[in-house]
């Protein structure tokens, strides 16, 4: 009976038993994400229950705004600073201003270049965890903030909160000057440029400055002679995305075009 059963399973086909244990490589990158992802969700788990060890301690600095405790003076006047609008850490470069020295120091990555925290899945750099941690979310197709009015999901809270917006008009950021409104705090704060004519972005080549980032980058490439937008069907480069576009029409069939669209969106992804 032994050698009945031994030849029996000897005769079983291998081959469902091979396949049920190939990963393809999407499966591969699903666990990669969620790896990274749970990698940074036990750092700040042990970030997390190291502060709720130190406010075991009693409590004996007290804020007289809204009654929020703290065990140290220096978090107290930290704190105050949300009631009152202080922010003496000012940058040099923009001069935004600040209510603590961390976000300061995070926010001069900006114009530093320093990116510190790397994706693994795309190679993609960020200036802080927070933003790494976000960005993640863009790899493992995870959109749990589904708008109930048109059914539109999101990966993010902001976004989510941002576009429920447009379905109430809600436009609660005015410009005191013109009394032009937006829904994004950020819209306004560019608009204002016009009238305050600042452009804190300043080109490290030439003497030139701008008042969006996104200028700036391109303006610099004149410099730096970068191209990052590649047509995928002659393979010429520009350094502007309008730049190739214009290129796709006039010289790309619609059939190319179409092929050119969908590479440039898995670029982006």
């Amino acid at each position: 009976m032994e050698f009945i059963k031994e030849e029996i399973e000897d005769m079983s086909d291998p081959e469902p038993s091979r396949i049920k244990h190939e990963d393809t490589e999407e499966q591969i990158d699903q666990v990669r994400v969620k790896e990274q992802r749970q990698n940074l969700n036990e750092v700040e788990e042990e970030h997390r229950n190291f502060k709720i060890q130190r406010t075991k301690a009693k409590k004996t600095h007290t804020c007289t705004q809204c009654g929020k405790s703290f065990t140290q003076k220096g978090h107290l006047k930290t704190h105050m600073r949300i009631h009152t609008g202080e922010k003496p850490y000012t940058c040099t470069q923009c001069e935004k201003s600040f209510s603590q020295a961390s976000n300061l120091s995070v926010h001069l990555r900006i114009h530093s270049g320093e990116k510190t925290f790397n994706c693994d899945q795309c190679g993609k750099d960020f200036i802080s965890l927070s933003h790494l941690k976000g960005h993640l979310i863009v790899h493992s197709d995870e959109r749990p903030y589904v708008c109930s009015l048109c059914g539109k999901s999101f990966s993010r809270l902001e976004g989510f909160k941002l576009h429920q917006k447009t379905h109430n008009e809600v436009r609660d950021h005015v410009c005191c000057d013109c009394g032009k409104s937006f829904t994004k705090a950020g819209d306004l704060k560019r608009h204002q440029r016009i009238h305050t004519r600042e452009k804190p972005y300043k080109c490290s080549y030439c003497d030139k400055s701008f008042t969006r980032s996104g200028s700036l980058k391109s303006h610099e490439r004149v410099h730096t002679g970068e191209k990052p937008y590649d047509c995928t069907q002659c393979e010429k480069s520009f350094t502007r995305s309008c730049n190739l576009w214009t290129h796709i029409r006039k010289h790309c069939s619609v059939s190319q075009r179409a092929n050119v669209l969908l590479d440039s969106l898995k670029v982006n992804v």
